[in-house]
């Protein structure tokens, strides 16, 4: 079964266990594949920090976490064929209100901004 999309999860999620993605992202963006697969319907991809917290935005420390992850977007994007509306989050609360989403917009014509 091919996936759908892709959903964003945060590290302080509840719900993650330590095993709900597919791919982690740490805070200086290095990617941890996991070893097999979360759900053959969505790609999942966690990234480091807890985004509930207004202090959690992308900073110095953080810009290479969210280059990667747009990287990393933007390659499983064109091997599927996703759309921007492919892109979710994992619930209302994770990643968290204060998640850069403008980070990781999909223009199909000119790539990520």
């Amino acid at each position: 079964m091919r996936p759908t999309g892709i959903t964003i999860h945060q590290s302080v999620c509840t719900a993650i266990n330590g095993k709900g993605y597919d791919f982690y992202i740490t805070r200086d963006g290095t990617i941890i594949p996991a070893s097999e697969s979360t759900d053959p319907t969505r790609i999942h991809i966690c990234v480091e920090g807890d985004f509930s917290r207004p202090e959690e935005t992308v900073s110095g420390l953080m810009e290479e976490q969210f280059f990667i992850l747009q990287k990393l977007v933007q390659r499983i994007s064109e091997t599927f064929g996703f759309q921007p509306v492919d892109l979710i989050s994992h619930t209302d609360k994770c990643p968290g209100k204060h998640f850069p989403w403008s980070e990781l917009v999909i223009s199909p014509k000119d790539g990520y901004h």
